[in-house]
């Protein structure tokens, strides 16, 4: 029997797997024809099921948002239904001539039948006889007279029914067109009556033109004003497999430029919106630059945050641009507006040279670089102000992160605490250390060393680095030795876990840190640091940095401590040698700050 347990809304347990689930919308119950949807996630570890399973409903809500854009007819998709008909009704009529008898074929048939009297095979004695041979010849001397006069019948109801409001006589045609295109429309609805009434006078202009060509005039044009060739775009519908997101997922597998889980998650995310706008279902190959155009004008209006805006929930991006228009949130920077133009283009080159489409069409439309206030260490009157502040010596509680920045007697020594300073004494990145595992922090010939790698057992997937060269064995500073950190371990040790810092936990992005990287620079502004831009939790990582200039090292000296190039990466357990180890740990050991004194926060 299986067993489900509902971990958050969208996960459920399914023995020792998760999968994915979401309730249908009410309104596209019908089309699915049931009330939820699930599907298997394929794996056993809740962390990772956690991020994947954002993925899934993210793709959800796209399949949601097309099929809701589908329930409604947009102005190019009737002025394509209207002159496909038309041109459709008028290729059935040629088609329908071209096996009309001639004039030359009726009279060799009259030839064939005279030639059977003359012969005998015929007599007046036997009228059933006669009767037989001559009633081909008659059809076929009759049947474009049949034909016409059809057609003359089928106008004169037609527009009758016009005149009534009726659409009977159009409805399986409607029908048809709807199923081709994949639209939803229901049959009782303005938009579905207003394609029939479309239809019908399609209809009528084509049998307009089918009685001129019964006289040989074939220069008729339509005079309807609502029937000529269309000019607005016509919906594209991918083949299974096909679609934007599923060729997407293609690219995310290969990853070809070897970046970091979190930077394709954003990558996913960002590709999203655009697919939002474009639909679900619209074939890769026809991704054109009118389409990134338009794309562009809406991130320009995008506001900040809107994903996590609950007035924004449900909305696609084309509903939060138009609602932020009363809302007025700000909205998000150009450089922002070219992080997603950069996702769609790593995507969409990658796509090129796999042969998916012919063109990136978002080169030369990214928005002019802004000039970026970049990220500057702190000085040494400011790293004593930081760490005799409230976060390092003493808050008020930390059940809320505003609560950090006043004084009190609680003391966090958690990852909050040592995230920090380990970036200040190695230079490590935030996510990097807030992953590490019990055991990736330990004695190597002599010396304490972390190792930041993706490496670990099953408890630990979901590790990763910005890129492969990422990887590395970093010795643990003298001074962070000092303060503890080597009894925090020995404390995880026996409490037991994988993970060295357990209260560091990815968002629902799958971002490592994202609070702290968030809640650091709020803090910043509390304390009385920070106006603008410029400090933030990566102020101690250029600090690092600058200490191991100062030390009297090169930048390409030291680049592989930071995670900066191939030569960084170590690969698996156990293979460094100790003349590496020794180097490594004179590099981090020159890292230092004059007149700063942690006494205070020895633990």
């Amino acid at each position: 029997m299986e067993h489900f347990m509902a971990l958050v809304s969208n996960l459920l347990r399914r023995g020792a797997s998760y999968s994915a689930r979401i309730r249908v919308p009410l309104d596209l119950v019908p089309i699915y024809g049931k009330q939820e949807l699930v599907k298997a996630l394929g794996t056993s570890n809740p962390a990772e099921a956690k991020v994947r399973v954002h993925l899934v409903v993210a793709d959800w809500q796209r399949e949601f948002d097309d099929l809701r854009a589908r329930r409604h007819l947009a102005a190019g998709d009737l002025e394509n239904a209207v002159w496909d008909h038309y041109e459709a009704a008028l290729d059935r009529d040629e088609s329908a001539r071209s096996i009309l008898p001639g004039q030359a074929e009726i009279e060799v048939a009259k030839a064939d039948l005279m030639g059977r009297v003359d012969r005998g095979e015929i007599t007046g004695i036997d009228p059933l006889t006669l009767l037989d041979a001559t009633l081909d010849l008659q059809v076929a001397q009759q049947m474009g007279e049949v034909a016409a006069d059809a057609r003359k019948r089928k106008l004169t109801e037609l527009r009758k029914h016009l005149a009534k409001g009726e659409t009977a006589l159009i409805a399986h045609e409607v029908e048809d067109y709807l199923r081709q295109n994949r639209l939803h429309v229901d049959r009782s609805t303005p938009d579905w009556i207003s394609l029939a009434r479309r239809l019908m006078r399609a209809e009528a202009e084509a049998l307009e033109r089918t009685l001129e060509r019964d006289a040989g005039d074939y220069s008729g044009q339509p005079r309807d004003p609502l029937v000529r060739p269309a000019t607005g775009p016509r919906r594209e519908t991918a083949k299974p497999g096909e679609s934007i997101m599923e060729i997407f997922e293609i690219f995310a597998s290969e990853n070809p430029r070897g970046v970091a889980q979190d930077r394709v998650n954003q990558c996913r995310r960002d590709i999203g919106t655009f697919v939002e706008m474009i639909g679900e279902r619209h074939p890769i190959a026809k991704i054109d630059k009118v389409a990134v155009r338009e794309w562009k004008q809406l991130l320009v209006k995008y506001p900040v945050k809107a994903t996590e805006t609950g007035v924004f929930a449900g909305m696609n991006i084309r509903q939060i641009v138009k609602a932020n228009e009363k809302v007025g949130k700000p909205v998000i920077a150009d450089r922002t507006v070219n992080r997603y133009l950069s996702s769609l283009g790593a995507f969409l080159s990658w796509a090129v040279n796999n042969g998916y489409l012919d063109k990136n069409a978002t080169e030369g439309l990214a928005l002019k670089k802004e000039t970026k206030t970049p990220t500057v260490p702190f000085n040494a009157d400011q790293l004593q102000i930081l760490f005799n502040s409230p976060w390092f010596s003493g808050c008020q509680s930390d059940d809320e992160w505003r609560k950090l920045a006043k004084p009190g007697n609680f003391l966090i020594r958690d990852h909050r605490f040592w995230v920090p300073l380990i970036m200040l004494f190695s230079g490590a990145r935030p996510a990097e250390i807030g992953q590490l595992a019990v055991n990736d922090v330990r004695q190597e010939f002599g010396h304490w060393i972390m190792h930041i790698t993706t490496e670990g057992d099953k408890t630990d997937e979901g590790k990763s680095v910005k890129t492969a060269g990422s990887m590395r064995v970093v010795p643990i500073h003298p001074e962070l030795i000092r303060l503890g950190f080597i009894r925090y371990h020995e404390s995880r040790v026996r409490e037991g876990g994988s993970a060295l810092f357990p209260g560091a936990v990815r968002n629902e992005r799958g971002q490592m840190l994202a609070d702290l990287s968030r809640e650091f620079g709020r803090y910043l502004t509390r304390i009385g640091l920070k106006a603008g831009r410029g400090l933030s939790l990566y102020s101690f990582r250029h600090g690092a940095a600058d200490a191991l200039r100062r030390g009297g090292f090169l930048d390409q000296e030291f680049g592989f401590i930071l995670g900066h190039t191939e030569g960084s990466m170590t690969g698996r357990y156990g293979i460094m040698p100790q003349g590496m180890i020794e180097r490594r740990a004179e590099l981090v050991n020159a890292i230092a700050y004059p007149g700063l004194n942690l006494d205070h926060v020895i633990t």
